[in-house]
């Protein structure tokens, strides 16, 4: 099969066809990293998966115009970070084509429960030992045989269900003593509420009808402890009470969503523009932070901030 021919077609590539390797000091970053990331998990992980794997993801650079052998960093400003911190000077990048500087990676959402799960099982399926996964991921060899068993014993229904959403890994083993009917009754209860929490999890396990229990003995807890009725009643009353507040933070805060979502799609097309961005980064540096912060919500209404 011939290659299609993007000119004639008038598509455009967003990127050159082969990468390039580039010294990490002719790269000028457009984003300046918020305080204390480099203490975070996630970069602990980045830092981890480089040093055992090396780079999966090579970082998006465009030439700046003015200077040439210098580039923008689109996107990759952890990786670079990583990179320097292990001492490496040199990296393969992707040359982008587009003038576009704030377009990369902001619809990246944190990897859910049963996503890596599948990443696990399918790099364990080829091959890859178990501390190399672990290492990779900033975690112990322990927590990644767990996480490669999370899904045992539980409905595929279920699975599907939860596949997207932000459950944590020990609702599963919640989720997992009870019947597969009943699993599935909890995670759309849990998705009708939007509420993924151990404690709630809990609830519905204890609210759970013997006979859909697999083992009504995992359910007992020594008397005083655990979940009591009166406190499944309290948090039905706080739920309760919860979903009224939310309902009227909705109706009164609608007017101001209206002028949140106008004023953050204003700031996200100026950060469209590279030569404005160049501008802030070389003038206003504590403006261009604080504005991507504004054009990385995801959802006004949630002020869910997606960071790289």
């Amino acid at each position: 099969m011939s290659r299609p021919d993007h000119k004639a077609s008038g598509v455009k590539l967003s990127f050159e066809r082969e990468g390039i390797v580039v010294s990490l000091a002719q790269i000028i970053p457009l984003k300046i990293l918020r305080e204390g990331i480099k203490e975070s998990r996630k970069y602990a992980q980045i830092l981890g998966s480089i040093r055992a794997i090396g780079l999966v993801e090579a970082p998006i650079i465009t030439p700046d115009p003015k200077h040439p052998e210098t580039y923008f960093l689109l996107d990759g400003h952890l990786r670079i970070e990583a990179l320097k911190d292990l001492g490496i000077t040199e990296v393969e990048c992707l040359i982008s084509t587009d003038d576009e500087a704030y377009t990369y990676n902001k619809r990246i959402n944190r990897l859910a429960a049963v996503q890596e799960h599948r990443m696990i099982t399918h790099a364990v399926e080829k091959g890859v030992p178990e501390n190399l996964i672990a290492e990779a991921l900033g975690v112990d060899v322990a927590t990644i045989r767990r996480r490669f068993r999370l899904l045992d014993g539980i409905c595929p229904d279920v699975i599907n269900l939860l596949k997207d959403t932000t459950c944590p890994q020990a609702v599963f083993d919640i989720l997992r003593r009870m019947a597969p009917i009943r699993q599935v009754e909890a995670a759309e209860l849990m998705i009708g509420q939007n509420n993924f929490s151990l404690m709630f999890a809990r609830a519905l396990l204890v609210a759970t009808p013997e006979k859909q229990i697999i083992d009504p003995r995992m359910r007992k807890r020594p008397e005083g402890s655990g979940v009591t009725a009166e406190q499944i009643a309290r948090m039905e009353r706080e739920l309760a009470s919860l979903q009224a507040q939310v309902r009227s933070v909705e109706e009164s805060y609608g007017i101001d969503n209206l002028h949140l979502t106008v004023a953050k799609g204003y700031i996200t097309k100026l950060l469209g523009n590279a030569r404005v961005v160049r501008w802030l980064a070389q003038n206003r540096q504590e403006y261009l932070s604080e504005f991507q912060t504004v054009a990385e919500i995801e959802t006004i209404g949630s002020m869910d901030v997606i960071a790289e």
